[in-house]
């Protein structure tokens, strides 16, 4: 069971004797004041956000629904707290759909919503924001979203169920689906339209992260998916509350996928980065790197900085979750998880755009 940590979740119960001001003192005083102030931070508190993903509620795709702690595993909520104290104020929790609701259109599996609200809890006792993200690349049990079996209807349903759960907008924000590689961009942005609408029509006031179809590619998001570019396809999507991002992703090696040990020149990274900002400010869309991640050798390094100058003083950017961290990660060389000689050196880049 995750506890909150008592001072951000009882709000300094000392503070309200005077014994207690005086017999812990004044720096004590301070310190539980920021950490207090700290828990009150929010998703909806118009800071940059900056963060890290938490694998392993989302492994083991092909063993349904699987084990935990022994196929799949939820954060550790020490890990939260070593990034957290880093500077982080956001963790995007990837799960997977199949997990959460066994039947499409049918109710949510009880204890594995019950092991994301004790993520979302221990989130709340640090004052970081949550985004739930939906990990299946836009199918269900290896169908397409739009398909007969899977109609687009499902994915509002999953997201319509969520919110009964998972309530409080200052907590969470909603990641509608991870790299929908599975139907057409155009496609996507109309059931991302559809499924927003119906959050909305529900009360949501959450922040809506609506990632770009395909693989979410910054590199390709002028690229034409059957006439179709996600430039074209968001160019006119619309939220009601005016909540939401549009979140993309980057790699840096050759081909864009995040799977070699090799990166490309900074300045080809440079570019990709300053061509999205331009749609985005021209479009008035805010963008979120929802995944970006390099192993620690120089080349990917100054990779690395690249990304991240490309998203300093530009107003574009709301946001980034480096891809990743956990401790099930093992040697995965793009892994933030700090390991016996502390933290990674990625995190040294990462600590400049916080």
């Amino acid at each position: 069971m995750i506890k909150p940590l008592p001072i951000a979740a009882h709000g300094c119960w000392w503070q309200r004797s005077l014994a207690g001001r005086r017999m812990l003192g004044l720096a004590l005083a301070v310190a539980c004041f920021f950490f207090s102030h700290l828990a009150a931070a929010s998703c909806l508190d118009g800071n940059r956000m900056t963060g890290v993903n938490l694998s392993g509620a989302e492994f083991a795709a092909d063993k349904l629904p699987g084990t935990i702690f022994k196929d799949y595993v939820y954060p550790d909520p020490a890990d939260m707290r070593h990034f957290q104290s880093l500077g982080m104020n956001t963790f995007r929790l990837p799960f997977l759909w199949e997990r959460i609701q066994p039947q499409l259109l049918g109710p949510l599996d009880e204890a594995e919503v019950h092991r994301i609200e004790e993520t979302v809890a221990a989130a709340r006792s640090l004052g970081t924001c949550v985004i739930l993200d939906v990990h299946n690349y836009g199918e269900y049990r290896g169908k397409p979203i739009g398909s007969t079996e899977v109609p687009r209807a499902a994915l509002a349903d999953l997201w319509t169920r969520l919110l009964a759960r998972f309530k409080d907008p200052e907590n969470t924000a909603f990641g509608l689906m991870n790299e929908p590689s599975k139907l057409p961009v155009a496609e996507w942005a109309a059931v991302a339209q559809e499924t927003l609408n119906i959050l909305r029509k529900k009360g949501s006031r959450h922040l809506i992260l609506v990632p770009g179809g395909s693989w979410s590619g910054a590199h390709s998001w002028f690229a034409k998916d059957n006439g179709v570019s996600n430039a074209d396809a968001f160019r006119r999507f619309h939220d009601p509350a005016d909540n939401y991002m549009i979140e993309v992703h980057q790699y840096a090696d050759a081909d864009f996928s995040g799977t070699s040990n090799t990166c490309v020149d900074p300045a080809r990274l440079g570019a990709i980065m300053a061509d999205i900002a331009v749609w985005a400010n021209s479009t008035r869309r805010r963008l979120f790197l929802g995944e970006f991640g390099v192993p620690a050798n120089q080349q990917c390094l100054q990779a690395l900085a690249a990304i991240m100058d490309g998203m300093k003083g530009n107003s574009a950017w709301g946001g980034w979750t480096y891809w990743t961290s956990g401790k099930w990660l093992g040697n995965y060389p793009f892994s933030l998880q700090p390991d016996s000689n502390g933290d990674k050196p990625q995190m040294t880049i990462l600590k400049t755009g916080m």
